[in-house]
């Protein structure tokens, strides 16, 4: 443990009995009562996830919005102030190389949320790319980040400040919660309905301790942290996508702007655009689906995925138990003959072969706040 680093709430973490496991280089929780718990919680009341190890970015100056858009396949020149967008930092090949949330502040001021494990990575692909374009400043120290996440979150969060209430997916804004000034969005990474909180980390102990006060409110491991997301059909940087990876691949076609397309008004200008725009037009030789699995064995990340002739045709990239639907499910990576909705092919574990079948996704109806 003494090799890893720790969040600032480490002490809240062991009085509340968390079993620890490295997690991106930090002492992470994985569970406190048992994900199974902690998941049905989340999809019912309101479960406190502490993501402090992500890496919190802040871009100034006139020309930010037009800097990062060499990096990012995004409109993010015309993303409002108040609003933040999903997005994708690509390398040259077309590859992911981590994805983000970019949230526009000021006119003058953009807020970047990255993965924990490419922090370092981000920040000096930033400098390396944006160097005199805008001021780059990292706050992995200095910021917390809390996510409160599932139906009661408004009426908990509602409760610290009103304000928080009239926020519709996507937005965000500066709002005080108790006396500390934060940056709190409407999103998450669980499908429901929810906020992300940015605190001072010398205020993130007070301000979730507050929020534990309210009956509504559970502490949530990073277990049912997957599961939740996996049952909302969204990716997990390295294991769903990664630099081999390209959005249309990745079945992230979505997260590419109107405006950065090749029909559109500023297209291409980022890295690997070219393939990725080629792709766009004569599509890929593989693709990210999702899968029902047949059976009640769970299939896990690296089984091998056949056809009926039990050729080897993709792996799966997340998997497991989804306990809002008592079964197994799992995603993958498959070639795209086979990508189909309704297509039957198997997983195969531990030497067994077992029946899965492509499904829309997400696997668990998503519930943001649209307004």
């Amino acid at each position: 443990m003494s090799e890893l680093k720790n969040v600032p709430l480490l002490n809240l973490y062991l009085e509340h009995a968390a079993k620890l496991v490295p997690f991106a280089g930090y002492n992470m929780p994985v569970q406190y009562t048992g994900v199974l718990k902690e998941h049905l919680h989340t999809r019912e009341q309101a479960g406190l996830f502490d993501v402090s190890h992500m890496g919190q970015i802040f871009l100034k100056g006139e020309h930010a919005a037009q800097a990062l858009e060499q990096l990012v396949p995004v409109d993010v020149i015309d993303l409002p102030t108040g609003m933040q967008r999903y997005a994708v930092f690509t390398n040259a090949e077309g590859g992911i190389l981590d994805d983000l949330m970019i949230a526009r502040l000021a006119a003058d001021e953009l807020y970047l949320v990255v993965n924990a494990a490419c922090k370092e990575q981000d920040l000096a692909h930033l400098q390396q790319h944006l160097h005199g374009q805008c001021e780059i400043s990292p706050q992995f120290e200095q910021r917390a980040l809390l996510a409160l996440q599932g139906p009661k979150a408004v009426d908990v969060l509602s409760r610290l400040n009103p304000a928080v209430a009239q926020l519709h997916f996507m937005q965000v804004r500066k709002v005080m919660l108790g006396t500390a000034e934060c940056i709190v969005s409407r999103s998450g990474y669980t499908g429901e309905d929810g906020y992300e909180i940015s605190v001072a980390s010398s205020e993130v102990d007070t301000l979730a301790r507050r929020l534990l006060e309210e009956p509504e409110v559970m502490l949530i491991g990073l277990g049912a942290r997957d599961s939740l997301r996996l049952e909302a059909g969204l990716c997990l940087y390295g294991h769903d996508m990664n630099a081999s990876t390209t959005p249309v691949e990745a079945s992230l076609v979505w997260s590419i702007s109107k405006s950065r397309r090749a029909e559109g008004i500023r297209a291409g200008g980022y890295l690997g655009a070219d393939i990725v725009q080629q792709q766009m037009g004569t599509g890929v030789s593989k693709k990210r689906v999702g899968f029902k699995v047949l059976d009640r064995m769970p299939v896990r990340e690296g089984a091998e995925i056949l056809n009926q002739n039990e050729q080897v045709i993709g792996y799966v990239t997340s998997g497991g138990f989804a306990p809002s639907l008592a079964s197994p499910i799992a995603m993958g990576c498959v070639e795209t003959a086979y990508a189909t909705d309704a297509t039957k092919l198997f997983a195969k574990v531990r030497g067994k072969l077992v029946p899965i079948q492509v499904t829309k996704m997400p696997f668990v109806a998503q519930r943001y706040y649209r307004g």
